[in-house]
């Protein structure tokens, strides 16, 4: 996947400059940095919720997208997850690997933050796409629904080949999910690098996130 550099900017402020880069398929990228940093906007412009100010999105891809508030319409949880597929097996599946079997039947705006992100993400994956794009997908979550839930978007990745781009707060989680670090500062990519090469970033910028925020 080929991104064409991408610029964003808000009342005269630059959010995101990224650069023309080439990214592998089929691969899991966590998205790091501090808050403020353009996380959000990136994956926004590049699932093409947002219109970058130049460059453009990569084309003629099926992209699915997660934003970091989850959402519910007024209907049962299982309604809500089959919004976006009719497969009702694959619902059940889902539901129970994420805990919401029980849940099924209750009315979805009852549900708290981390039961309606289980329920998100579960409505999500209903569909295969080529990339997806998850904004801090746990955030709302407790350790059990999270390590159920970074289980999930795993195996969803090894069966469809997807390539996939995780916002995360959490380093421990970058380092569990993914096969690349992206690291932004201000907007801009600063530094990128294999997961398992953590302990030797490249430039000092990334070296002090990584000792502060703990690696």
């Amino acid at each position: 996947m080929i991104i064409r550099g991408l610029t964003k900017t808000y009342n005269g402020r630059c959010v995101v400059e990224l650069p023309s880069m080439e990214l592998n398929d089929g691969r899991i990228y966590a998205i790091v940095g501090t808050n403020g940093s353009g996380k959000s906007t990136m994956v926004k412009l590049l699932a093409g919720i947002e219109k970058p100010d130049t460059g453009r999105k990569p084309l003629d891809l099926n992209i699915g997208y997660m934003p970091q508030q989850s959402y519910a319409f007024r209907m049962n949880v299982l309604k809500n997850i089959m919004l976006n597929g009719d497969d009702a097996e694959r619902a059940m599946v889902l539901s129970e690997k994420m805990g919401l079997t029980a849940l099924l039947g209750k009315s979805a705006k009852t549900l708290s933050g981390g039961e309606l992100a289980r329920m998100a993400l579960c409505r999500l994956l209903m569909k295969d796409y080529d990339v997806l794009f998850l904004d801090e997908p746990t955030a709302a979550m407790d350790i059990e629904a999270t390590a159920k839930s970074e289980a999930l978007i795993k195996d969803y990745q090894e069966k469809t080949g997807c390539t996939v781009f995780i916002v995360s707060h959490s380093l421990q989680q970058a380092k569990r999910m993914s096969d690349e670090v992206i690291f932004l500062s201000e907007g801009r990519l600063a530094e990128r690098c294999p997961t398992n090469r953590l302990d030797a970033p490249e430039t000092d910028e990334f070296r002090r996130f990584l000792e502060f925020y703990g690696s």
